[in-house]
């Protein structure tokens, strides 16, 4: 295995550079060996999380859906903030980003937001982040300093590769085709709605540059997403999709931003945490992920029990 061999020469120039500077002191040298202890222990542990991620579809790119829970300032402004959240996350792993679908600014905010994240692992690091996200603080839009607590739901869905083979009738969709943009006669709007009927699941995509781009890839989108709760329902058919229990997805709430009257960001499943908010909030995910995946991976009496919501 070339990576193997790749880190058993690494390990073997660090011990022959500790052996030179026990005979010598080399602050050159020192410095040289403390990257590759660093570098070496990175990819070290990037390999345990991979081996952690070995569910069907780790692997895969993700799309991630953020909602505003209520329709007014402070929440669309918490899906925006969660939305560049991510988008810092995924930039400083290296991953392509590409906005899906947004609608709202109604207020400033966002409404709604999908996110698509292509890239090995994707899917695997951020499906823990499913769920509902909670900010407080001291509100930027309210002049009496009032502390409203806002939420968010996240949810992370696979993007679908071709060892998938997924059909939808076109019976069963309603495929709604826009012109205009109702305020300009002037302006094309190429956005294309997708609403799966006997599920009632939604989907839109509106940021391509043709209304034939967005409608393939509505149709990626909208066959992820009803995969993905057959997936988590465990039936094996989009059919046997029980409609019922689609609303109880993302109901938990997973993690607390506390900006105001002290900082905290806490992940309610594992109970890792941090004061470092801005760090959080900028893209500093790893320390949530890292501990959610290996928290999956503890035998089941060992973890920590989840927060009754």
């Amino acid at each position: 295995m070339q990576q193997y061999a790749q880190w058993q020469t690494n390990l073997e120039d660090i011990k022959a550079a500790s052996e030179l500077l026990e005979l010598e002191a080399d602050e050159e040298l020192r410095q040289e060996t403390e990257t590759k202890i660093t570098q070496l222990n990175c990819f070290l542990e990037q390999f345990e999380l991979h081996l952690l991620m070995s569910e069907p579809f780790d692997q895969n790119g993700a799309f991630l859906i953020v909602n505003a829970e209520a329709d007014e300032t402070d929440t669309q402004d918490w899906v925006e903030m969660l939305l560049r959240m991510y988008g810092g996350w995924g930039q400083k792993q290296g991953y392509k980003l590409h906005i899906v679908d947004e609608k709202g600014r109604d207020y400033g905010g966002i409404k709604s937001a999908t996110l698509e994240i292509s890239g090995r692992y994707a899917y695997g690091y951020l499906k823990a982040e499913t769920g509902r996200h909670r900010l407080e603080r001291i509100s930027p839009f309210n002049p009496n300093s009032k502390r409203p607590t806002s939420f968010a739901r996240v949810e992370v869905i696979p993007i679908l590769d071709d060892s998938v083979d997924l059909e939808i009738p076109e019976r069963d969709m309603e495929i709604i085709m826009y012109r205009w943009d109702g305020q300009n006669m002037n302006k094309i709007d190429t956005s294309v709605r997708i609403v799966h009927i006997p599920t009632g699941i939604a989907v839109g995509s509106t940021q391509e540059r043709t209304q034939l781009q967005n409608k393939e890839k509505a149709l990626v989108l909208i066959k992820s997403r009803l995969f993905a709760i057959a997936l988590s329902q465990g039936v094996k058919t989009i059919a046997d999709i029980r409609r019922e229990e689609i609303a109880a997805i993302a109901t938990n709430t997973i993690r607390h931003y506390v900006f105001h009257p002290y900082q905290m960001v806490k992940d309610l499943r594992t109970g890792v945490e941090t004061t470092a908010v801005a760090e959080v909030i900028n893209g500093e995910l790893d320390l949530f992920l890292k501990a959610y995946i290996r928290h999956q991976n503890q035998p089941i009496h060992d973890r920590i029990p989840l927060t009754p919501q």
